[in-house]
């Protein structure tokens, strides 16, 4: 008999998403008239803008013609998608990031575990805590943890808690670390990182030799202009940071798939025998021979984000969904619930009220408002005692929502 990936036992009793979908569908066969409202994933509800619809409409009769057809393209992605990108994402901010430095790809939490695949088993790796949870999992699949313990911590990963005493920013390590996985705007906390934060971890990763892998997929909702949207904002950060973007969340790609992942020509690793390797080299082979490119109609969906009618139409989903953000804030704050987040960001993270733990919230709201989020505890040790709420879902079911909660928790 075929012998399995032992790494995947370590895993813990099911991703957070999955085990979120099991209970609601449980209490939804249990109570077919409940008129649930999800606000747990991060999904997105609202339209693709017009722009994007137009081109991958066009793209699609392109593909109906001989003299326009498509087949496979170029697996780093077409070069007028990755120039577009280059241009107005990187270049328009200061950052010195050229088109062949961006690989597009069909999704950032795709990239995140990939980009394991260019990495040795060596090296120690940083999280937050709470994180994202594709970060953990997809070493724990590598086999670069042990097991996790009774606080679902595992073995290997060095952890960086991030709370309201820090401002849900992480600190920089006393230790020696490889490679660093930040997020900013954090989901899940919904917090930011300033410039001096970022220069900080720049200057450690420089200094120690590190990686940062740094996900940038809800740059867009960043409100506060001092912000910076990329690390590569940051002096040095060419020397030392992979970055991670996605059309998801601000233009709706979600079920469209487009994304993107920057990895400098200057970022360098050690190979086995002491000789420096560029790690471009290695993501554009791994891409090659792993990796297809993202279909054509989608990536010509994606450069009308950058047009001057996409821009628009992409700003006014952003707003959209900051004012749904701003709505949420400011019912659970008038409920007595003590809120972090929302402001730069699409989630709001939630204390608890009446010591509740994570999932004991999930399931209170859930029963009693027919409302779905997401426990903070399933992001990690530290965020337990904490709830997610993303603003992602239509005004109305925000409202009704709110209201719900308000209702059964305003003091």
């Amino acid at each position: 008999m075929v012998t399995i990936n032992d790494n995947y036992l370590k895993l813990k009793a099911g991703y957070l998403f999955p085990e979120i979908g099991r209970r609601v569908n449980a209490f939804a066969a249990a109570n077919p008239d409940a008129p649930i409202i999800r606000l747990g994933i991060g999904d997105v509800t609202e339209p693709l803008p017009e722009a994007c619809r137009t081109a991958m409409i066009k793209a699609v009769e392109d593909m109906g013609d001989r003299a326009t057809f498509k087949g496979y393209g170029p697996e780093q992605g077409y070069s007028w998608l990755r120039e577009a990108i280059a241009t107005h994402d990187f270049q328009s901010r200061g950052c010195d990031i050229s088109a062949d430095e961006i690989f597009v790809s069909d999704g950032s939490k795709c990239d995140c575990g990939n980009i394991l695949d260019i990495f040795g088993n060596n090296n120690t790796i940083a999280v937050t805590d709470p994180v994202y949870p594709v970060y953990v999992d997809t070493n724990v699949m590598a086999g670069h943890t042990g097991d996790a313990n009774e606080r679902g911590e595992y073995d290997g990963l060095v952890y960086l808690p991030i709370s309201a005493e820090n401002d849900f920013t992480a600190e920089i390590p006393s230790q020696k670390v490889d490679l660093i996985y930040l997020c900013f705007p954090n989901n899940p906390t919904g917090a930011t990182a300033t410039k001096e934060h970022l220069t900080d971890w720049v200057n450690y990763a420089r200094a120690h030799g590190s990686i940062i892998l740094f996900d940038a997929a809800y740059e867009a909702f960043i409100t506060d202009p001092s912000l910076p949207h990329s690390i590569y904002e940051i002096e040095g950060a060419r020397e030392c940071a992979i970055e991670f973007r996605s059309f998801s969340k601000n233009a709706g790609f979600t079920g469209t798939r487009c994304a993107l992942t920057v990895v400098p020509k200057s970022l360098k690793g050690k190979a086995a025998d002491g000789s420096d390797v560029e790690l471009w080299g290695l993501w554009n082979r791994r891409q090659s021979t792993k990796f297809n490119g993202v279909s054509y109609i989608v990536q010509r969906g994606a450069e009308a984000v950058y047009s001057p009618e996409g821009k628009a139409q992409t700003r006014a989903l952003i707003d959209f969904y900051m004012e749904n953000a701003r709505i949420i804030r400011e019912q659970l704050t008038n409920a007595g619930i003590q809120v972090h987040g929302g402001v730069n960001a699409p989630y709001v993270w939630v204390k608890t009220p009446h010591g509740l733990s994570s999932w004991d919230f999930f399931d209170k709201l859930l029963h009693t408002c027919n409302v779905v989020g997401t426990p903070g505890s399933g992001f990690g040790a530290a965020g337990e005692g904490y709830f997610r709420i993303s603003a992602f879902n239509s005004r109305e079911n925000v409202n009704k929502a709110m209201r719900r909660i308000v209702e059964k928790f305003k003091s």
